[in-house]
């Protein structure tokens, strides 16, 4: 197994790098990236498409600067990608002979329809499931590719990008003329009844963080963040319309400020010619599809079912004790089923009350007196994949306030957008702090049955459990009677 492995992106405006780690066969995480703004596409769709020889250096020196960077990590495996700019240019092979002689590196250069593909696979693995078209609005390129849930049915690639609307219409004012040619491309994708995009790229990334601060939206994390279309199509217009003085304070970074104009024009005709109606920023792409595709391929391209490399990677780096995580998971799982249909329960939530039960105790292998405050930081950050952010924001409250702290009113307010109902919130945590009690003792096996009768959970032991009679007397106000038998 390669523990490390580097996935090197050369796109038409970017080349990126990021180390992934596993920390068990299918559990990885995001252990560096790297990012430099080289632009190699530039001055080419001007000239024929010919790579110019200003860009060619700078992508060859931040490529040597990136080997540089994996090799520190001793990685494994190095896969280095490059997509239109190189796949499109005349003098490719000048350019890929100097990298390979100068730097010993070899570059693939994928066709768009497999650029379309990596981006996907990485969506429909590391992101909810949804019926959805992607879209990666890159330099020299545009690719699109069809969801149905965790399958990939199709993937396009367009001849529309920033940098090459920029130089071909955006220099010269010809705003008409980029619109009809986005317009004709777009045409030509055979999508239908689909009305939500997933943003893969910079492009699409720029404009979820704008939105987010635009809104002060009040979860800081950009992948899997989900907004209206009527967002963007506001925020998108103003930006569209601005003076290159303004677009700061719309959110955008001076790097993007060029390039900003053709990628918001691209992605406001897809949502018209498709009457899109929602958008989920994804935060991964091409690198991690291009990873993805190399560890799944004997999974079909696929994570196992009910897997999910977030969870396993919190449980691999930070759970003590495996067998408790476990009889937890268990235990919530039973309570859960006894009481849904008395507290009327949505089906969903019993999913998130038994990844919160894993993860419960996460925090204490940093520091046990604030082990929740740290399990609660750890959730909301790095439960990263196949999570919405409501679901990260339910697991992550209901570990921070275990043992009966229901959340302060600040809380609940300032997440009010992201989290259920207070009910809800109260059941959900009761149950979880019954488990936690339950097990106490920490048997080697579950050593109780449990039932329920009418309001009253019944709990059947061999021996008397004290530390759970104990803990459950001293609570006040709580929600369910206990009996011991």
């Amino acid at each position: 197994m390669a523990k490390r492995t580097a996935v090197i992106d050369i796109g038409s405006n970017s080349v990126r790098i990021a180390i992934f780690e596993k920390s068990s066969r299918f559990a990885f995480h995001l252990l560096d990236e790297a990012k430099s703004p080289v632009r190699i596409s530039a001055g080419a769709y001007e000239n024929g498409g010919y790579l110019q020889e200003e860009a060619m250096l700078r992508a060859i020196t931040a490529l040597g600067d990136f080997l540089s960077i994996a090799r520190s990590y001793h990685i494994r495996k190095l896969l280095c990608v490059a997509t239109s700019a190189v796949r499109d240019a005349p003098n490719k092979s000048v350019f890929l002979s100097r990298v390979r002689q100068e730097l010993g590196l070899d570059i693939k250069v994928i066709s768009g329809a497999q650029e379309a593909y990596f981006g996907a696979i990485a969506a429909a693995n590391l992101l909810p499931e949804y019926r959805a078209i992607t879209l990666d609005i890159g330099g020299g390129s545009t690719e699109s590719a069809h969801l149905n849930q965790k399958e990939v049915t199709a993937s396009y690639s367009l001849d529309l990008g920033t940098v090459r609307l920029k130089e071909l219409f955006f220099d010269k004012n010809d705003i008409e003329g980029a619109t009809k040619q986005i317009d004709q491309a777009i045409a030509t994708l055979p999508f239908e009844n689909v009305h939500h995009v997933i943003g893969i790229g910079g492009t699409l990334r720029a404009l979820g963080r704008a939105i987010m601060k635009a809104n002060a939206y009040p979860m800081p994390k950009l992948h899997a963040f989900t907004y209206d279309a009527k967002q963007l199509i506001e925020h998108g217009s103003k930006i569209l319309e601005a003076k290159p003085d303004r677009l700061k304070e719309l959110g955008i970074k001076p790097d993007r400020f060029d390039i900003i104009k053709p990628g918001i024009l691209i992605l406001l005709r897809v949502i018209k010619h498709f009457e899109i109606t929602t958008i989920t920023t994804s935060g991964v792409g091409v690198r991690e599809g291009v990873f993805l595709h190399d560890m799944l391929r004997h999974q079909h391209f696929r994570f196992p079912a009910n897997f999910n490399p977030s969870v396993r990677y919190l449980l691999d780096r930070y759970v003590i004790d495996t067998n408790r995580s476990n009889q937890m998971a268990k235990v919530c799982g039973i309570l859960f089923d006894l009481f849904q249909q008395h507290w009327h329960l949505e089906s969903r939530y019993r999913r998130m009350l038994v990844i919160a039960a894993k993860l419960s105790k996460i925090g204490a292998s940093l520091h046990y007196y604030s082990q929740h405050h740290h399990g609660y930081y750890l959730i909301q950050t790095a439960l990263e994949y196949g999570f919405s952010h409501h679901d990260i924001l339910l697991i992550a409250t209901l570990v921070r306030y275990q043992k009966r702290k229901l959340p302060k009113k600040e809380h609940k307010e300032f997440f009010e957008i992201l989290l259920p109902d207070y009910e809800t919130l109260d059941y959900l945590s009761t149950l979880l702090t019954l488990a936690d009690i339950l097990l106490q003792h920490h048997p080697k096996n579950i050593d109780f049955r449990l039932s329920c009768d009418e309001e009253t959970l019944i709990v059947e032991t061999l021996r008397p459990i004290y530390l759970a009679q104990e803990q459950i007397q001293a609570l006040p106000d709580f929600d369910v009677a206990v009996s011991f038998r």
